[in-house]
């Protein structure tokens, strides 16, 4: 495209020596537009991402910071009102969820705190709904750190029609009454927001296992495609199954 504009320019310079004057410096113009938003748009997509997730954590401790600040303005009303900078209580209260993250870890790894939580997990297993959303989640953050046996964590999965592929993270694997085959839940988050997503359970043979690593997978999620291998694998070849889905 550059190349046919600038043949362009000295065809026309030909005829009018001061046309190359006026062409050039829009053709620079447009160029370095061009280059400074394709620098900027990786910063500023990594920037999206932090933000979200560092909000979502500062205003955890939030509500804290701001009881500690109403306390204090009982005690020191010029100095609370002060201490009232936005930029400052974001960075107490994702200070504070971070050790509160970090406390919670160090005590989770300790004998004393498995008792506590089986024993929080027992009070929240006798609330129906609340155990409903909270067993879910907990077995979904378990089965993520822990690979099914037997089967690779990340796959492709052909969607929306065979041919087209979304990335995909095996939860669990279960085996379909009457026809005895494998089927396996797999979690599709979306993109560039991994954080939503849908489930779908995909015959285990039709899947198309890879050798990335959760972390990979997640770049390869965030960024869109663009942090990518060179290669991707091959799909399995699908067996021919007869009416009852099994292979014939």
């Amino acid at each position: 495209m550059w190349k046919g504009a600038a043949q362009s320019a000295l065809a026309y310079n030909a005829d009018d020596p001061t046309a190359t004057d006026h062409f050039m410096p829009r053709l620079r113009v447009k160029r370095y537009l061009l280059t400074g938003l394709l620098t900027f748009i990786p910063l500023w997509v990594t920037w999206l991402v932090f933000k979200f997730v560092l909000g979502m954590l500062a205003g955890i401790g939030a509500p804290l910071v701001a009881a500690l600040l109403n306390g204090l303005a009982l005690v020191a009303p010029h100095t609370a009102e002060s201490l009232k900078m936005e930029w400052l209580v974001f960075i107490v209260a994702l200070v504070i969820t971070l050790g509160a993250l970090y406390l919670l870890g160090f005590v989770a790894n300790r004998v004393i705190g498995q008792r506590f939580i089986n024993a929080f997990d027992g009070l929240l297993a006798r609330i129906p709904l609340v155990q409903t959303i909270y067993g879910g989640t907990k077995k979904l953050m378990a089965v993520l750190q822990n690979k099914p046996s037997g089967v690779q964590r990340v796959v492709l999965v052909d969607f929306p029609r065979r041919g087209m592929k979304v990335v995909g993270f095996v939860t669990r694997v279960m085996i379909e009454e009457g026809s005895g085959r494998e089927m396996a839940a797999v979690y599709i988050p979306t993109t560039p927001n991994p954080t939503g997503g849908y489930l779908e359970v995909v015959p285990l043979d039709e899947l198309t296992p890879t050798d990335w690593t959760m972390d990979q997978a997640m770049a390869f999620i965030i960024s869109g495609g663009a942090v990518a291998p060179d290669t991707l694998p091959a799909s399995p070849a699908l067996p021919h199954r007869d009416e009852t889905g099994n292979p014939a």
